[in-house]
This record gives structure tokens, C-alpha cells and sequence, in this order.
């Protein structure tokens, strides 16, 4: 028969807890017990009934196991609190570290940007000046090189575009050439002249007699009569 999980909680029926308690508990002494033996541990087990009756064991004498864990304790808290203070010195150091750089990059800044100029000296001051010439060269070169992107990125537009151009060039002359042919193949009809019959123009006139003669002056047809 399988037995069943326990459930952790208060067991309500007194018989009952007193049952659990009294086969608990030996069954924890009897732990006790063989642990200290098979494994030669200094073990102390103290039990107290819900009455407040003691119930306890001992591998060497209570009272020195005891002793031994108040010393243990005291040594772990001493311990602990060394750690403490180590850890708080070591805080406080760095954090005055900490406060030294904070204003020694303020000062330095405050000359950088031409403040508080009359405690430095010649020394500093051209320390001064070369780090503003790095940081406008750094600055120069970033500056070139958007400017080169920018630029790179105009000219990859410009020759998509100059692409786009011809292809739309190209489109076009096609379109000229086809409706070109259409018009080649479209038939003449009768009693309609064609393009070249309609550029001939010519001029005829009856005249009877002797040809004009034109003035050199007036470059007007002068008739010439017969004697």
C-alpha cells in the first residue's frame, strides 16, 4: 500500500500531533545519533514539546556544545564585522579619490573653456592650447569625413539619376522612331496630293510677244516693242 504525501500544516487532532510527535522525534534523536557515529561529528539536538518538556542529545556534553557555538558565533560575527569596516574604508577612500578627480576635470575644463586664467602659468597654458589644437584637429577630420559621405552619397544620386535620364531619352527616341515608320506606311489616297506634290509649287503665265526685259534700276519686266 502506497502511503501518501504529508501535508505540511498544523495537524488539528491532538491524538494525532501527539502520535506524529513522539515518532518524529525519535526517529530525528535515532538521525542524530548515527550521524555522530558514522561520520564522527560533534552533534547537539534539542527538542522542546508542545508541553515544554526538553527532549535532547549530545555527542560530547551539551554544555560544551553549546559554549563551542556561542564561540563559533561570536568569531563569525567579529569576522563579519571586520569585513564591515574593510568594506567601509575602502568606500570611503574611493569615494574621496573619486571627489579629487571630479574637481580636478571641473578645473581643467573651467581652462579649457579660457576660465580662471590667472593661476595658471606659461607651462599650462601651452598644455592648454595643445590639447584645443587636437581637439580641433579631431574635430576637423570628423567634419571631412561627413563631408566626404554626404558628398559620396550626391554623386551615387546624381549617376542614378543621369541613368534614370537616358533611359527616359531612349524611351523617347523609340517612341519617335515608331510613330515615324507609321506615318511612312500610311497609304495615298486619290485626288489627295502627297507631301512631295504639295511642297512643288509652280508658277505659269501666257504671255505673247517678246519676254520682258527687267531694269537693272527698278528690277522691274520692262516689255520691248518692235521697231
Amino acid at each position: 500500500m502506497v502511503r501518501g504525501k504529508t501535508q505540511m500544516k498544523r495537524i488539528e487532532n491532538p491524538t494525532s500531533r501527539q502520535v506524529t510527535f513522539s515518532k518524529r522525534r525519535s526517529g530525528l534523536l535515532k538521525k542524530a545519533f548515527e550521524l555522530s557515529v558514522l561520520c564522527d561529528a560533534k552533534v547537539g539536538l534539542m527538542v522542546f514539546s508542545p508541553r515544554g518538556k526538553l527532549y535532547e542529545f549530545s555527542s560530547t556534553s551539551m554544555a560544551k556544545t553549546i559554549e563551542r557555538y556561542k564561540s563559533h558565533s561570536k568569531d563569525s560575527a567579529n569576522h563579519h564585522n571586520r569585513v564591515t569596516e574593510q568594506n567601509i574604508q575602502q568606500l570611503k577612500f574611493e569615494t574621496a579619490a573619486l571627489q579629487k578627480k571630479i574637481q580636478f576635470l571641473e578645473a581643467s575644463k573651467k581652462k579649457l573653456l579660457a576660465e580662471n586664467l590667472d593661476s595658471c602659468s606659461i607651462e599650462e597654458l601651452h598644455q592648454n592650447e595643445a590639447k584645443l589644437e587636437q581637439s580641433l584637429q579631431k574635430i576637423r577630420g570628423k567634419k571631412n569625413q561627413l563631408l566626404e559621405d554626404q558628398m559620396a552619397k550626391l554623386r551615387e544620386k546624381q549617376a542614378a539619376l543621369l541613368r534614370e535620364n537616358g533611359a527616359l531619352r531612349q524611351k523617347v527616341e523609340e517612341q519617335c522612331k515608331m510613330q515615324q515608320t507609321r506615318e511612312q506606311t500610311v497609304p495615298v489616297t486619290e485626288g489627295t496630293p502627297s507631301n512631295e506634290e504639295q511642297k512643288i509649287e509652280v508658277e505659269t503665265e501666257l504671255h505673247i510677244g517678246w519676254p520682258p526685259v527687267r531694269s537693272p534700276k527698278t528690277n522691274k519686266a520692262v516689255e520691248k516693242h518692235s521697231e
